[in-house]
């Protein structure tokens, strides 16, 4: 039977108020030893506590032990739910029923990102409901706010089960004809958080994905899906991850940042992807009913090898440079400017619903 356990993480300024307000954190227990812990702050997942082949226990997910650990490190998002849109749109603009749309261009002063300068990742959400398995947070984003038109109330419920499946169902309403294409950028390494880069390499990933978004050097859309048969991109089949980044290690990323094209029936939630660590026997699955994985391999943490200044996580830890992956379930990129993408376009009275479920589990380890 699962477990939720409520304390204070810290205190904020909540942005939408400027008031003073606790963060609270909710931690799911299972009886099987799994814990996921969630806070009001951003909708972080900040600990995923999970059981290897022995039953040792591990934190997969990087994250922070406090309040200002997240405000240093808030341009990466970690754990955090991105919205109203997340990744990017092209020059901060798009047309929406005859009217061109401006948005803030908070990347660079040239396009926007996951949500602009205060997105959901910023916001302390609202706890409207706490169950025998889980917990409900709600954000109620105002018409305007960022550019984006017509007031948006989003409802996401965090579940854990028995079977190490950590679900979230995030549901939206509008008040206007908007754009939503919400996301969760939750950054794993199966051995540990702490465990670094070459943990990182012994990881074997699958997407099922034949095709990925094209972009530009600023990692814009370009229209076209480009097939991903014999190019280090593909990942149609349990992969060393390692390798792969060595493959693209010279490319202007360096790393993966790529948005994978999955074969999904929005009515359905199915298997996209999985990660696995051989060498402790963890692996996740992530089921979804949304048809894109933006696959992401922390390119933008430092190499302090390189002389870098060191990002310092939970414990003291170090996260460099490819420490970390993210599979995160979004629809396209820029699809508001790109009229063949899977539509973003919620009207009123229609209910956005994104499902992702993360299945963690462990199998006999490699050594």
């Amino acid at each position: 039977m699962v477990r939720v356990v409520e304390d204070v993480f810290g205190i904020a300024v909540n942005p939408m108020t400027q008031k003073t307000d606790h963060v609270r954190r909710f931690t799911l227990c299972s009886e099987k030893g799994m814990s996921v812990a969630i806070l009001t702050l951003g909708g972080i997942i900040q600990s995923i506590r999970v059981p290897d082949a022995n039953a040792k226990l591990e934190d997969v997910c990087l994250g922070y032990d406090d309040v200002a650990g997240y405000y240093r490190n808030q341009k990466f998002y970690v754990g955090a739910i991105i919205g109203r849109v997340a990744d990017r749109v092209a020059r901060g603009r798009f047309n929406l029923c005859s009217k061109e749309i401006s948005l803030s261009r908070n990347h660079k002063d040239l396009y926007h990102l996951n949500g602009g300068y205060v997105g959901f990742d910023s916001v302390i959400w609202d706890v409207v409901g706490i169950h025998k398995d889980g917990v409900t947070f709600q954000h109620v984003s105002p018409d305007g706010h960022e550019g984006y038109p017509g007031e948006v109330t989003v409802n996401i419920n965090y579940s854990l089960n028995e079977a190490g499946c950590l679900g979230l169902r995030i549901e939206a309403r509008a008040k206007e004809t908007t754009c939503i294409n919400i996301g969760h950028h939750c950054l794993f390494n199966l051995a540990g958080h702490s465990s670094g880069r070459d943990t990182l390499y012994q990881h074997m990933i699958m997407i099922k994905a034949n095709k990925i978004v094209d972009t530009d050097l600023e990692q814009i859309p370009t229209g076209k899906l480009m097939p991903t048969r014999n190019t280090p991109y593909d990942f149609s089949t349990l992969t060393n991850l390692g390798k792969r980044l060595n493959q693209v290690n010279r490319c202007p990323i360096s790393g993966f940042d790529n948005n994978y094209c999955v074969d999904v029936d929005p009515n359905q939630v199915k298997l996209v992807a999985r990660a696995v660590h051989p060498c402790s026997g963890r692996f996740v699955e992530i089921h979804t009913n949304q048809p894109g994985v933006h696959f992401s391999t922390a390119n933008g943490l430092p190499q302090e090898d390189r002389g870098d200044v060191p990002h310092v996580g939970k414990g003291g830890a170090h996260y460099s440079q490819h420490s970390a992956f993210c599979l995160q379930t979004q629809k396209y990129p820029d699809a508001m400017n790109n009229p063949e993408f899977p539509t973003v376009i919620i009207n009123p009275g229609q209910l956005y619903d994104h499902q992702v479920v993360y299945r963690f589990g462990a199998c006999p380890k490699r050594v």
